[in-house]
């Protein structure tokens, strides 16, 4: 009995997840969509709870909340901003044009923490104009 080479077709090479773009991220994001479902789903169902801890008394207290809420926001997108930059600075490697780009982000940034400083001014100027 003699042994016949069994004809297997030779398979064609793969490219690399890294020559695909967008690939990753959309991997990325499919297996992160349930967990962001639940988050948000349990974010909506504290927010819709009625508690006398939540309410406003007057517009002066919605005024203030909307204050608050927006110097918080805008901290954080600064600090967001000044951390980017100083990343971008510090992996520049002597590349003018990235010193740059993160010379910019970080301008933004203090600019950013400028405006939350002077948020409550403009909250406050609005709420006036608005009794």
């Amino acid at each position: 009995m003699t042994h016949r080479p069994v004809h297997r077709p030779t398979p064609t090479p793969r490219r690399p997840i890294t020559d695909r773009p967008g690939r990753r991220l959309r991997r990325t994001v499919r297996r992160l969509a349930p967990a962001v479902a639940v988050v948000t789903s349990a974010a909506v169902a504290v927010a819709l709870v009625p508690d006398a801890a939540y309410a406003a008394d007057s517009i002066g207290a919605v005024v203030n909340n909307i204050r608050n809420w927006l110097v918080g926001i805008l901290v954080a997108v600064a600090t967001l901003f000044l951390t980017v930059g100083g990343l971008r600075y510090l992996a520049a490697n002597g590349d003018p044009g990235e010193t740059e780009k993160g010379k910019l982000a970080m301008k933004s940034a203090a600019i950013g923490y400028g405006l939350a400083l002077l948020a409550p001014l403009f909250v406050t100027i609005v709420g006036q104009w608005v009794k």
